[in-house]
């Protein structure tokens, strides 16, 4: 076991925003993904994004952008950010994981450790605690992951087949990947240049016992922006945080 410093926590990350956003239709026509605002907050998901990266110690950021990329660098150029900002914008589709290696060539800081977000991800916890896991586990790469509640209720039956509850959107028994991630330096170089690293490179890091998972803390909040029932749940959620 690796123990983990402050030096060993990344101050540089990814986010990637190039995603069509279909399923958020019609707020995406005119606008990526990541542009969308979270209604009642005056701010698109990925200003959350930057402010979240930069209380955790983040101080240089790669937006690998694609679709309406323009709206995105616009945006960028005329906003108050808190860290430093480099676009770059995929001039052929090079799949998810292509995508993620051609932004990593342009991170500062091509020997220390990054993080990675999906650019519709809304979300707060420590980055901080889970590059600590990181380092502990001395992984290559490690995935946050979530228990999203399902979008149903939920039914619980007895061993007579009677049923004795009904539960309002559970949590899923299942842990997924949040779209958070932290790498180490070497991991780029395991990417694919062109195609799907969640079918090439997890697969095979994880039969090397070299993936992690961290849990993201019962409490954080963790939401997918997919589509116009997100928005608004996240609206709601965010009235009754307060923030």
């Amino acid at each position: 076991m690796t123990h983990p410093t402050a030096a060993s926590r990344p101050v540089q990350a990814v986010v990637l925003a190039g995603g069509q956003g279909s399923r958020l239709r019609p707020y995406t026509d005119d606008r990526p993904k990541p542009m969308v605002e979270i209604p009642g907050t005056g701010t698109p998901i990925i200003g959350h994004q930057l402010a979240w990266l930069a209380e955790e110690g983040v101080t240089d950021v790669v937006v690998s952008c694609g679709h309406l990329a323009e709206v995105l660098q616009d945006w960028l150029k005329s906003a108050d950010l808190p860290v430093k900002v480099t676009t770059v914008v995929e001039t052929e589709p090079l799949g998810r994981g292509g995508g993620l290696k051609y932004a990593a060539a342009h991170l500062p800081h091509p020997d220390r450790p990054w993080y990675a977000t999906n650019g519709d991800i809304w979300t707060r916890f420590s980055l901080r605690d889970m590059a600590d896991f990181h380092t502990e586990r001395d992984a290559v790469a490690t995935l946050a992951l979530a228990r999203p509640r399902i979008p149903w209720g939920a039914v619980k039956t007895d061993g007579f087949g009677h049923i004795t509850d009904f539960i309002e959107a559970p949590p899923s028994t299942f842990e997924i990947n949040a779209g958070v991630y932290v790498f180490s330096p070497e991991f780029a170089g395991l990417l694919p240049e062109r195609g799907d690293h969640e079918r090439t490179t997890f697969p095979h890091l994880a039969r090397e016992r070299r993936l992690a998972g961290f849990t993201i803390p019962q409490g954080a909040y963790w939401r997918a922006i997919d589509t116009a029932k997100d928005l608004t749940e996240a609206a709601k959620e965010l009235a009754a945080l307060g923030r």
